[in-house]
């Protein structure tokens, strides 16, 4: 099983909407670490790290966001893995 790191930024209706929690509890779901936060231009950033397939159902995911999000864009980049990443937060 072959481990991943990507950066996403999610943009779209995303902030007041639950998305970050939302987000930590689908990572967790997946035992994928990382981590999520609100941007100033009103898009969300997320660190994901672990197993390619549950990052990639993690993107998938990311698409879609919680019932109360209108996503209309998800730019993505795979990134070195960060070793010191344990868990995964949701940071301010």
């Amino acid at each position: 099983m072959s481990t991943c790191a990507v950066h996403l930024r999610i943009s779209g209706l995303v902030q007041g909407v639950s998305y970050r929690a939302s987000a930590q509890d689908e990572a967790r779901r997946l035992a994928l670490v990382g981590w999520v936060r609100n941007c100033s231009d009103g898009s969300v950033e997320a660190l994901v790290v672990g197993a390619r397939e549950a990052v990639e159902a993690f993107v998938a995911w990311s698409r879609r966001g919680p019932s109360e999000a209108h996503v209309t864009g998800v730019e993505r980049e795979e990134v070195e893995v960060e070793p010191a990443v344990a868990g995964f937060s949701v940071r301010r």
